[in-house]
């Protein structure tokens, strides 16, 4: 039996959940047909979806007609949810395109057709509503080929479309000029190739053409091809009513079996919805869906076996909205459960604003807001407010430019050289690098690549994210001993934000594609209200009283005028948006200023350098860095643009890391971490002169302190995560014992944080073990809550750094000034030093045996 998955979309009102129930009855899959308006239908099992009557989430169901099996994707046809919708185009064999009879094709229907392309899935449409008064086959066919493909045919009446058919392909059109007719075995191939898509009439609602549908569809339609080798993609993370946790994914090589591992974690149940029921199973084969229960880790768009990752989803949200919390709610604590939708929607992208003091949400539209708004009620029992929505603006530059970062506080060193060029507009941000691996070794540049790719980096008019630019890394340097993990992360953030001030940079703003509808006699004041927001139209197409505008227009000035149409047509308008991309915003200066966003003061996001002189750090500004720099880019500024230069090394405060240095360095280390009696004095500031020569002003050094969220860190590292699991003391004293070597090492001090806020009636305990002094936090104390207010009382008292992977606790301690690590670059530090440690020793007990003295024992390596 052929096997397929198939995804069925259309434009708001098209009538596709309808579609879905008439086929569901005519294939015998359920015995009654429900309705939207009667609040019955089959796939919409969600109490929202049947108030409202939309599909908001997408529904699996499953029917067999003839010789196929189809497992069915209805997906959400609402513009504010069409990120749910695109999800599941990534799993889909074939796509039914549903265009009302009546309206034809409409904004909506335009962009599921783009990205139908996009993802090259082969396409079935079915024209509904033919039912209705005033629908025009031939005039609608002419608006398929016209606005969608010439590939588009009507296959009621093959025999009479066969000369359309063949001038879709050159075989097909040569076969047809020497015999006069089609092969038809040959369609399924040319469908497939998405050089036809066949073009069903009907209606759905009165079960009209849609067994000739299905006929069709069986007729037309080949089974996938699959690897041997298992490959899954998963497109949907959801939770059921009782919470546990789904991942949906298509089989797409070998098979999936109960009790199969994934990263470390066992499927413990497959199961097989249609509707909300489900079936399970013990084995699934490539090309069927399934929701498995069991993973944790997984996350939408995300390749398991040899199936590889995602596209970039094209649809995003364009609008901002600041979440407001109840005040009793816990900001972290409601943070934490939030995220749990971003895992099921990852476009939300759910961030903490550290300058607002906010979580923010990204979204489509309102329709989303207030159904978020309610499931975030039902499923948490939160009741949450929301800001007014935001235009969720973008950043890119005019010209190349080049940028630069440095970061050398003492015992620290990386330097980062890129050029920054821009894109053309949608292509999104693009990596490169031109830089030899002679100059910067190549897992430098590789880690380099890492942190350029592993986050959104912020522009500097509005502190929107940067896009459609191409970023190239041009040189770099690293030091032997002094390069620690973090080091390169902040040297090319740095490099990114100067390059950003250096260029002239352009604001985007999301911009609208409209129809809007109006009585003819009101569409010159459409006409003047489009003017006004900046948008454009084309000449107004009128049929029956009605005026129809098309054109473009600006998210910020249209996002509210659907109500105003409303209002002044009084409820015989309509106005149909679809977000069609970025563009230049069409008043930067306001935008600008309305944002209010100072890059001078966003602390988390510098663009100044770190040099070293003397023994400390120094901070030199963007715009004089250049100067200090201790290796070329490779380009000179001539009137204004950027031209190739023979790289040449800057010597006058260029750092050659030579022997005598070193050793000048290491006594310099000596006397400021091992003699805290001494007195302690190193740069504070550069002093201007008209030669541009620095002369620090000395000052005290602050003393380090190391925060480690303790448990943190024992889950976020696999040896200790494997000893927890058996004894959680034990990996808490292997953490402990770790700390104390480290600190014997870098002479700093630290103080372990451990989570005891669930302990009834407990009180914060403080121990000393060995060199680490570790805190046992009191009842409902969290270790994050603790270790935010040590670090904001220590601001400015001392040189502060925490390691942590909480992002979250990130955020906040950046804001209190304290330089963070993750427990993947403290783990690294952790290695360097223990490497460090085992080489002095060995070296000195490599001299012990030539002077025979007592050698000293080496600890084995883990």
């Amino acid at each position: 039996m052929k096997q397929l998955v198939v995804g069925i979309l259309a434009h708001v009102d098209a009538g596709k959940t309808t579609l879905s129930e008439a086929m569901l009855y005519t294939a015998g899959a359920i015995r009654s047909l429900g309705r939207v308006d009667h609040r019955d239908a089959f796939l919409d099992t969600d109490s929202q979806e049947r108030a409202r009557g939309i599909t908001i989430f997408s529904k699996q169901a499953e029917f067999r007609f003839e010789d196929m099996r189809v497992q069915l994707l209805d997906t959400p046809g609402h513009v504010d949810f069409s990120t749910e919708m695109e999800r599941t185009l990534q799993v889909l064999d074939y796509a039914f395109l549903v265009i009302s009879g009546k309206d034809g094709v409409q904004g909506h229907t335009a962009t599921l057709w783009k990205l139908l392309k996009k993802y090259e899935i082969p396409t079935f449409l079915f024209i509904n509503k033919m039912d209705l008064e005033g629908t025009d086959k031939e005039a609608l066919m002419e608006n398929l080929k016209l606005k969608l493909s010439d590939g588009c045919i009507d296959f009621s009446d093959i025999e009479a479309a066969a000369e359309e058919i063949a001038m879709c392909d050159e075989a097909l059109l040569d076969e047809f000029l020497e015999t006069g007719s089609i092969d038809k075995e040959k369609l399924p191939e040319e469908i497939r190739r998405r050089k036809i898509f066949p073009c069903f009439f009907g209606s759905a609602l009165k079960l009209t053409g849609v067994e000739e549908f299905l006929k069709g569809v069986c007729e037309y339609t080949m089974a996938a091809e699959y690897e041997k080798e298992f490959g899954a993609r998963v497109y949907k993370i959801t939770r059921d009513n009782q919470g546990n946790r789904l991942t949906h994914v298509k089989i797409t090589g070998g098979s999936l079996q109960v009790r199969d591992e994934f990263d470390e974690e066992k499927i413990n149940q497959i199961r097989i919805y249609s509707g909300s029921k489900f079936q399970t199973k013990d084995q699934v084969n490539a090309g069927e869906i399934c929701a498995v229960t069991g993973l944790t880790k997984t996350f939408a768009g995300q390749g398991l076996g040899c199936e590889k990752a995602k596209q970039d989803a094209m649809l995003k949200p364009v609008l901002i909205y600041g979440v407001v919390l109840p005040p009793e709610q816990d900001v972290h604590q409601a943070y934490l459960r939030l995220r749990q939708l971003e895992e099921e929607d990852p476009e939300l992208h759910i961030v903490w604003n550290q300058q607002l003091k906010e979580i923010q949400i990204q979204l489509m539209g309102e329709v989303q807001l207030e159904i978020l708004q309610t499931v975030i009620k039902e499923r948490f029992g939160m009741e949450v407010s929301f800001t007014a929505g935001r235009i969720s603006y973008k950043e890119t530059i005019k010209a190349p430019v080049t940028g630069a970062g440095h970061f050398e506080p003492l015992r620290h060193y990386a330097e980062v050289h890129l050029l920054l060029e821009p894109g053309r507009p949608g292509t999104g941000m693009v990596f490169d690098s031109s830089c030899s691996q002679d100059t910067l070794d190549l897992n430098w540049q590789r880690l380099i690549m890492t942190h350029l790719m592993e986050r959104e980096h912020p522009g500097v008019l509005t502190g929107s994210p940067i896009t459609d630019m191409k970023i190239t890394i041009r040189n770099g340097k690293a030091h032997l001993k002094h390069t620690e993990g973090g080091d390169f992360r902040q040297a090319t953030y740095r490099a990114i934000r100067q390059g950003l001030r250096k260029a002239e940079t352009v604001l985007l703003e999301p911009w609208y594609e409209y129809r809007l509808e109006v009585p003819t006699e009101m569409i010159g004041r459409a006409m003047a209200d489009i003017q006004k927001m900046g948008g454009s139209f084309g000449t107004p197409q009128t049929m029956n009283d009605i005026s129809v505008l098309e054109g473009k227009a600006p998210v910020s000035e249209m996002k509210d005028y659907p109500l105003e149409v409303t209002s002044y047509t009084k409820g015989h308008g309509r106005l149909i948006c679809n977000v069609c991309g970025y563009e230049p915003c069409h008043n930067q200066e306001d935008a600008v200023a309305a944002v209010g966003y100072d890059p001078d003061r966003d602390i988390e996001n510098p663009a100044d350098s770190v040099f070293c002189e003397h023994g400390a750090g120094f901070n030199v500004k963007w715009d004089e860095a250049d100067e200090h720099m201790h290796v070329s880019n490779g380009y000179i500024q001539d009137n204004g643009e950027l031209r190739p230069a023979a790289a040449v090394s800057r010597t006058a405060s260029r750092y050659k890391g030579t022997l005598a240095e070193d050793k000048e360095l290491d006594r310099i280390f000596e006397r400021t971490f091992r003699k805290s009696e001494e007195k302690k004095m190193v740069p504070k500031k550069r002093i201007e002169s008209k030669t541009k020569v620095y002369r620090p002003v000395v000052r005290e050094v602050l003393p380090e302190y190391l925060l480690v969220d303790g448990y943190n860190i024992i889950f976020a590292w696999d040896e200790l995560k494997e000893l927890a699991k058996v004894n959680i003391d034990g990996a808490r004293e292997a953490l402990i014992e770790v700390l104390n070597n480290y600190q014997g090492y870098k002479k700093c001090n630290i103080i372990a944080v451990f989570d005891a806020y669930k302990v009834k009636g407990g009180v914060r305990r403080e121990e000393r073990h060995g060199n680490v002094d570790v805190v046992f936090t009191k009842e409902a104390e969290t270790a994050d809550t603790y270790i935010e207010r040590t670090t904001h009382e220590m601001k400015g008292k001392y040189q502060v750094r925490v390691a942590t992977s909480d992002r979250l606790e990130q955020m906040i301690i950046m804001g209190n000034d304290a330089f963070k690590v993750s427990a993947k670059e403290f783990k690294a530090e952790i290695e360097h030093a223990n490497a460090e440690i085992s080489a002095f020793l060995e070296e000195y007990n490599r001299r012990a045996r030539m002077n025979n003295r007592n050698t000293i024992r080496i600890p084995e390596k883990d």
